[in-house]
């Protein structure tokens, strides 16, 4: 899928007291000359301070978040509890790498016609719940105050409930994706439909897809992917900007939707393993990356950075 970048140009103008009109003494007029431009030239600097403030994470007089000592261990417990969940449950997700390294399966598959049958039973709820997560995270982020994202927030919220099929797909592999010229329908690869057995792992992969088309060719949600990418990058180190901290930001959605899901849903299965399944198709032996994506390890990093509640529910299994 390939997005358009729009680059707004910055205008700014000046204008002096000419003293060739001015009917007092000329020493007059260009010390008023003077004064005017220092009245004019000092905001514009003000503003342009401003300006670089504002683009980075931490607005002038706001302290830096910072990730204590304890955060960073409670991070790294939560990655092995994630991993090794993953290992004993047997609706734990394939790790990405793994899928990959599989032969393509067909339509007919046992494992593929169970996964594409409750990939469609479960897309109204993650529908509801990507919503949710949504707006959650625009308050959280604070770009809720501006009219103008709550009016493409309304936007995407109908292109996200215009969705309402699942379509199996042998060449997309290992792959979920959508097509903005087809913006009712999820491709999933069979191979990945095969590797997500659980319903906790399924709402995650169609709540991120559904925030792909939430976004739709008009980049609804830019102001909430910039403002998540800055954060993460912050906290993290990483190069989170542009494809990449959209492409976070759906992933966060969907940790946040299964979360959802799984205090609305009880059952029997140990909550940390629940959890688990939202983001343990990034436990990966071969972690790549590209210039759209973090790596799997990576991105499993940034969303326990991101989300507090979930690494201490995995970790204190509450």
């Amino acid at each position: 899928m390939i997005r358009s970048v729009r680059r707004t140009k910055l205008r700014s103008a000046c204008c002096l007291l000419p003293t060739a009109h001015c009917p007092l003494p000329t020493a007059v007029c260009l010390l008023l000359s003077a004064s005017c431009l220092v009245a004019f030239l000092l905001p514009v600097r003000v503003a342009s301070a401003q300006r670089r403030t504002r683009s980075g994470s931490h607005p002038r007089g706001v302290a830096p978040e910072i990730l204590s000592t304890e955060d960073q261990e409670l991070i790294d417990q939560a990655i092995k509890v994630v991993c090794a969940e993953r290992r004993v449950d047997s609706l734990g997700s394939v790790p990405i790498d793994d899928m990959q390294r599989r032969p393509s399966l067909s339509l007919h598959a046992p494992e593929v016609v169970r996964g594409a049958e409750r990939a469609q039973r479960l897309l109204p709820n993650a529908r509801t719940l990507a919503i949710a997560a949504l707006r959650q995270l625009s308050h959280f982020y604070k770009v809720d105050r501006f009219n103008s994202h709550n009016l493409q927030m309304r936007r995407a919220v109908l292109r996200i409930q215009a969705v309402a099929r699942v379509k199996p797909d042998i060449d997309a592999r290992d792959n979920a994706s959508v097509y903005l010229k087809n913006p009712r329908t999820i491709t999933f690869g069979t191979i990945f439909l095969a590797g997500l057995p659980s319903d906790e792992g399924m709402i995650s992969i169609l709540a991120h897809e559904l925030i792909h088309i939430g976004d739709g060719n008009s980049d609804s949600l830019r102001p909430l992917f910039r403002a998540v990418g800055e954060r993460a990058s912050h906290l993290t180190g990483l190069d989170v900007r542009e494809q990449r901290a959209e492409e976070l930001a759906c992933d966060l959605v969907g940790a946040l939707a299964v979360q959802s899901f799984i205090a609305a849903s009880p059952s029997y299965d140990p909550l940390p393993r629940r959890l688990a399944r939202s983001v343990e198709h990034n436990c990966v032996d071969e972690d790549g990356s590209d210039e759209e994506h973090l790596s799997p390890r990576d991105t499993l990093r940034a969303v326990l950075t991101l989300d507090r509640a979930l690494r201490r529910a995995l970790v204190y299994k509450r």
